[in-house]
């Protein structure tokens, strides 16, 4: 048996709403164990013994049949989220926003990385499956990452998380 942390893109944002309630009892109808939600955000870990492919496409099919959205899920391991939130490179600070953007694919990781940033307001790292952000407080969706990440194109294949709740995942 293995630890799970899904990690739901556009909950409680945008017009999807999902009461953690609904989601835990939805994640143990489909019989993963152990199921608590984090925060208010679409973050619920959980233990299965399935591959995490297999746990990702049940849970989307899931979520689009009880909600009626497009639910897009990243299934990672607590190990992962462990080494993903030790790994985080830059200086933590009360005036930045420390971020993590889970990206699926490289090439999207690619992209992202490959957007034009002011150094002097925000830096962007790549990691294992991840893109690591800092932001100043009351930037972030006018700074030229965050404006890129909104990219339509992107939905299914981003999450972005601040390292707090990352922490908080990992345990």
């Amino acid at each position: 048996m293995t630890r799970y942390v899904a990690l739901l893109r556009g909950v409680n944002v945008g017009g999807v709403t999902i009461r953690m309630s609904e989601l835990s009892a939805l994640v143990a109808g489909l019989g993963y164990t152990d199921v608590t939600t984090v925060l208010a955000s679409g973050n619920v870990l959980f233990t299965s013994a399935d591959a995490t492919a297999a746990t990702q496409h049940a849970l989307e099919a899931a979520l689009r049949s009880s909600f009626g959205y497009k639910a897009w899920v990243h299934v990672l391991t607590v190990d992962t989220i462990r080494a993903v939130a030790a790994a985080y490179p830059f200086e933590r600070s009360a005036e930045r926003h420390a971020y993590v953007v889970f990206a699926v694919t490289p090439e999207v990781r690619a992209e992202l990385l490959a957007v034009e940033l002011d150094p002097a307001l925000e830096r962007a790292a790549p990691g294992e499956g991840v893109i690591y952000w800092s932001v100043p407080k009351g930037s972030t969706l006018d700074s030229a990452l965050g404006k890129a990440q909104s990219k339509a194109a992107y939905r299914p294949w981003l999450t972005t998380r601040n390292l707090n709740t990352v922490e908080k995942l990992a345990g």
